[in-house]
């Protein structure tokens, strides 16, 4: 019985930390349109090791390079983020090898949901006419509720010009997706 519980937990701790470092990747890139390396090098050493755990550490390895270079090529065409190539690459190696495919498709459908979000945003944005002013700095102005004025100043701004759009929020709800269902 505790033998079970010890393999339950060391199977399913690096995708709680997997789940967060995702989330958290998703957060920085809407709050600041970058994707930290500390984040996809943490989740390639995890994908690394359920890999090397359950045997396909090879497969994992050749799919991860495989995405990697097709998004080095749409990164090259300005199609994608530097930062979005390597959270993907890394979460090709996280996620089993047969569902790598399926992880590719549920980014893509989560990427469009978020696209859809974005244009709705900036028409709303554009025919609104209100501008966020820039506050001065008070008390508080380091607390959560000042940081997401902050970011929500900022995305104005992005919406109005028309920025690219936070991807790995895409990755990462595709991946837990597919991590989640299966």
């Amino acid at each position: 019985m505790a033998n079970d519980v010890a393999t339950q937990l060391g199977h399913s701790a690096p995708l709680v930390v997997g789940a967060a470092l995702l989330i958290f990747a998703a957060l920085h890139d809407i709050a600041a349109r970058t994707i930290p390396n500390f984040v996809s090098l943490l989740l390639a050493l995890l994908g690394l090791g359920l890999r090397g755990a359950d045997g396909q550490l090879l497969m994992g390895l050749a799919l991860g390079a495989i995405v990697f270079c097709v998004c080095m090529a749409c990164w090259l065409r300005g199609w994608m983020g530097g930062g979005d190539v390597k959270l993907l690459a890394a979460a090709a190696i996280f996620v089993p090898p047969a569902t790598v495919g399926s992880m590719i498709v549920a980014t893509t459908l989560f990427g469009g949901v978020v696209g859809l979000i974005y244009l709705f945003a900036r028409t709303i944005v554009r025919h609104a006419g209100v501008v966020p002013r820039a506050t001065p700095r008070q008390p508080g102005h380091n607390s959560p509720l000042g940081f997401l004025r902050r970011v929500l100043r900022a995305e104005h701004w992005r919406l109005l010009r028309g920025s690219p759009l936070p991807y790995a929020s895409a990755i990462a709800a595709g991946v837990l997706f597919v991590t989640l269902s299966g």
